[in-house]
C-alpha cells in the first residue's frame, strides 16, 4: 500500500473552481498509488459495513454502501476520462494493469459473504419495511448487483467467475486499445490535386489540419475519424482513394498484427457464455437482459426482424437507383460499399436539388452549440454560461455552468468536442460526479452533476471555423440529451441518478433531443452560413426537412446488422471459434445486401467488446427509438414542440427521475401508454 505521503489529494479533493478537480495538478504518476490506497479504504469501509453489529437496516446497510468508496469513485472517473480522451503509452500501460485489478477489487466484495446476508436480510424483509419507491430499487439492485457477483456461487465457482471477470477486464481494455492504435497508426496522405477532387473546401480544410498534426503539412490525410472518412466517401470522385480508405476503415481490429482482435473476441465470448452459465442463464444475453424493457432475446429479434424485412427491402429499391447513376456514368462496376454513400449523395443531389457540401457552411460548431442550450433553455429554463477562465483535462475542453431560471447554478457540463490521436473514436457521455442527496463520508450533503460530452468532430485548420455535417450536428444534440439526463436528475441515491436506467431506456432521452435540431425556428436562428452570417434559405431547408428519410434504408440496414450480428454472438449455443466467421453467416443467413457494410463490423465493435456495456444490447438504439418517435409526437399533438406543460411532463417523469422508477412506469406517467413502432418507423420513411 503507498504511504499518504505518495498521494495527491487532487484526485480526491476536488476543490478548483466549480467543484472540479485540479486537472493541471495531476500527473499520470499519481494514479497508481492512489488506485492502491483508494481500493484499500473502499474495502476497509464494506468490511465495516458487512461487520455492523447492529441488525441490517436500510439506512446503515444500504445508504452506507451508496456512499462507500468516494474516493475510488473519483480516482476512476478522471483515470478513465484520460484514458478514453486524452490517453498515453503511460496511460495506457496502467489501464491494461488496473482494469483486472478494480475487477478483482469488485469481486472481493461480492463475494463478502457478511455483507451479502445483510443485504439478503434486508430484500426478504423488504415489504415489512416500508420503503419508497426509489429505497426498493436501489436495494433491489444492490441484491442483484451481490448475486452477479457471485454471491450465492459456492467458494470454487466463486473464485472462477472472479477470475472470469477479471480476464474479460483485460480483454475489454486490450480491445479497445487495438482499435485505437490502428485508428491512430493509419492515414491515407494526399499531395495531388487530383487526389482531392470532389472535395469541397470545408473537407480540404480539415484534411490538411489532420495531416498538419502528423508532420505533413505538405499534404492532405485522410484519416479514420469518423468526421473525415464519411465525408471523403461521400464526396470523392477517387473511386480507388474511396475504396482503399474504405478498406482501412473496415478493417480496424484485423490488421493480422499485434492489435488485431480476433483472438480477443474468441476468449471474450466464450468467457462471456461460461459466466453467464455460472449464474444460472441460458447464456449471456439472458443474462443481460434481465434487466431490461425488453426482457427476452425473442423480443428484441422480433422488433429487430420486422424493421430489419422493410429495411432491406427499401434498400433493394434505392441500389437500382444508385446503379442507375453508374450507368449514367458510363461505368459498368457494381455498387460496392465504398460506392454506396458516393451515389447515395448524387442522387439526393438530384432529387433534392440540394449536396452536403451545400449545408454544412451553415452548420458551424459555435451556433448549433448555442443552438443546444438554447434548445434546452426554451423546454426547461436552463442556461449555460461558458468558464474559459477554467482549466479542464485538455486545452480544446470547454467548461460551462449550468444554471436553472433562479440564476442558480445546479450543475457542470464540460464539451470535448474535437478528434485527436489520443482519444478513442465515437461519441460519449459519461459523469464524473453524480447528483445525489445523500451526506457523504466527509460530511458534503449531496452533489452536484458534473458531465462530460465527448465527439470527434474534425478540427478545422488554424483560422478556420469547425463545420459539421447534420449527422455531426445531431450526435452533438444526442449527446446533450444523455447530459440533460445526468444534469437534471432529481433523486436521493446515487446508484439510480442520471442515466443509471435500464439500457434500453437510456437513448430515450439523447434520441428524443435529436428532434430539436431540425425544428424550422431552431434552424432559421442558428443555422448561419459562416462566411455571410445569413440564415439558411427557406428554400435549403425545405429541401434538408424533405429529405431527412432518404437513405434511411441505408442507415437502418447498417445499424440493425449490427443489431442483429450483436444478438446472435450473444444467444449462441456454443461461442463461436471464428467470430468473424460467424458474423459472416449471420449477415449471410438474413440476406445481408452485398453494397451495404455493418455500421460496426465486429473486430472494432466497441459497443459490445471494449466492455460489456452495450454487449447482447446493442439494440437499445432502435427500442429507445420507438419511444423516442412516440415522444416527440406527443410535443407534436399539441401544435407546439416546445409545449410547456409536455416539457415539464418530461422533465418531472423521466429526465429527473433517473432510474428511481421503473422505466415502463416512467414512460407511462409522461405519455399515458406504451407505444408502437409505428411512430419510429413512420419516422424512419419505412411506412407511410
Amino acid at each position: 500500500m503507498a504511504d499518504a505521503k505518495e498521494l495527491n489529494p487532487a484526485l480526491t479533493t476536488w476543490d478548483g473552481a466549480l467543484g472540479l478537480p485540479h486537472f493541471d495538478r495531476i500527473s499520470d504518476d499519481d494514479f497508481a498509488p492512489a488506485f492502491e490506497r483508494a481500493m484499500a479504504d473502499h474495502l476497509a469501509e464494506i468490511d465495516a459495513i458487512a461487520d455492523n453489529s447492529e441488525a441490517p437496516s436500510f439506512v446503515n446497510t444500504v445508504e452506507a454502501l451508496e456512499v462507500a468508496g468516494d474516493a475510488l469513485s473519483r480516482v476512476a472517473a478522471i483515470f478513465f476520462t484520460r484514458a478514453g480522451a486524452d490517453t498515453n503509452p503511460a496511460i495506457q500501460a496502467l489501464e491494461r494493469e488496473i482494469a483486472p485489478k478494480l475487477s478483482a477489487h469488485y469481486s472481493k466484495i461480492g463475494a463478502n459473504k457478511a455483507l451479502f446476508s445483510r443485504i439478503d436480510a434486508l430484500w426478504r424483509g423488504r415489504q415489512s419495511l416500508g420503503l419508497t419507491q426509489e429505497q426498493a430499487i436501489v436495494l433491489e439492485r444492490h441484491w442483484k448487483g451481490l448475486v452477479r457477483s457471485g454471491a450465492q456461487l459456492a467458494g470454487d465457482e466463486q473464485q472462477r467467475l472472479a477470475a472470469i471477470n477479471g480476464r474479460l477486464a483485460e480483454l475489454g481494455t486490450r480491445f479497445g486499445q487495438n482499435v485505437l492504435a490502428d485508428e491512430s497508426d493509419w492515414a491515407m496522405f494526399l499531395t495531388e490535386d487530383d487526389e482531392l477532387a470532389g472535395l469541397p473546401d470545408f473537407l480540404t480544410d480539415a484534411m490538411a489540419g489532420a495531416a498538419a498534426e502528423r508532420g505533413r503539412p505538405d499534404a492532405h490525410a485522410v484519416t479514420l475519424s469518423r468526421s473525415i472518412v464519411e465525408p471523403f466517401l461521400t464526396l470523392s470522385s477517387r473511386r480507388d482513394l474511396r475504396e482503399k480508405a474504405f478498406r482501412a476503415w473496415t478493417a480496424r481490429g484485423l490488421s493480422g498484427g499485434e492489435h488485431d482482435n480476433r483472438e480477443v473476441m474468441k476468449e471474450t465470448l466464450a468467457l462471456r457464455a461460461e459466466k453467464a452459465k455460472l449464474l444460472g442463464y441460458e447464456n449471456f444475453a439472458a443474462l443481460k437482459l434481465d434487466n431490461t424493457m425488453a426482457k427476452t432475446a425473442d423480443a428484441v429479434d422480433t422488433l429487430l426482424m420486422d424493421v430489419w424485412e422493410k429495411a432491406v427491402g427499401a434498400a433493394g429499391e434505392d441500389e437500382k437507383e444508385l446503379q442507375a447513376l453508374v450507368a449514367e456514368e458510363g461505368a459498368n462496376h457494381e455498387i460496392e460499399a465504398w460506392d454506396w454513400r458516393y451515389y447515395a449523395e448524387k442522387l439526393r443531389t438530384r432529387k433534392f436539388a440540394f449536396s452536403e457540401s451545400e449545408v454544412k457552411p451553415y452548420l458551424q460548431l459555435e451556433k448549433i452549440l448555442e443552438a443546444c442550450f438554447a434548445v434546452a433553455g426554451r423546454l426547461f429554463g436552463i442556461s449555460a454560461v461558458h468558464r474559459p477562465d477554467i482549466v479542464a483535462y485538455h486545452p480544446d475542453v470547454r467548461v460551462y455552468e449550468i444554471r436553472d431560471d433562479k440564476d442558480e447554478a445546479f450543475a457542470i457540463f464540460l464539451g470535448d468536442y474535437f478528434n485527436r490521436a489520443t482519444k478513442r473514436s465515437g461519441a460519449w457521455m459519461n459523469a464524473l460526479q453524480s447528483q445525489h442527496r445523500l451526506t457523504l463520508p466527509n460530511g458534503s450533503k449531496g452533489e452536484l452533476p458534473i458531465v462530460i460530452n465527448v465527439c470527434n468532430f474534425a478540427k478545422p485548420a488554424e483560422g478556420k471555423p469547425a463545420l459539421l455535417s447534420l449527422d455531426d450536428a445531431r450526435t452533438l444534440f444526442h449527446e446533450f440529451g444523455h447530459a440533460l439526463h445526468g444534469m437534471l436528475s432529481d433523486v436521493t441515491y446515487p446508484s439510480v441518478s442520471g442515466t443509471g436506467v435500464d439500457r434500453d431506456f437510456v437513448e430515450l432521452p439523447s434520441q428524443l433531443y435529436e428532434h430539436w435540431l431540425t425544428v424550422p425556428e431552431i434552424l432559421r436562428a442558428y443555422a448561419l452560413n459562416y462566411r455571410t452570417g445569413e440564415a439558411m434559405p427557406d428554400a435549403l431547408m425545405e429541401k434538408v426537412l424533405k429529405a431527412a428519410n432518404f437513405n434511411q434504408a441505408f442507415a437502418t440496414v447498417e445499424y440493425t446488422a449490427c443489431a442483429l450480428v450483436d444478438m446472435h454472438l450473444h444467444t449462441a449455443e456454443t461461442p463461436p471459434a471464428d467470430p468473424v466467421a460467424f458474423q459472416d453467416g449471420v449477415l449471410n443467413a438474413i440476406g445481408m445486401p452485398t453494397a451495404i457494410a455493418m455500421r460496426h463490423a465486429i473486430p472494432h465493435f466497441l459497443h459490445i467488446f471494449s466492455g460489456d456495456g452495450y454487449a447482447a444490447g446493442y439494440y437499445s438504439y432502435m427500442w429507445s427509438e420507438v419511444l423516442d418517435a412516440d415522444a416527440f409526437e406527443a410535443f407534436e399533438e399539441t401544435g407546439d414542440v416546445f409545449d410547456p406543460q409536455e416539457a415539464e411532463q418530461l422533465r418531472k417523469e423521466i429526465l429527473s427521475r433517473g432510474g428511481s422508477v421503473r422505466a415502463e412506469d416512467a414512460y407511462r406517467a409522461f405519455r399515458g401508454k406504451m407505444p408502437s413502432p409505428d411512430a419510429m418507423l413512420r419516422g424512419r420513411g419505412l411506412i407511410s
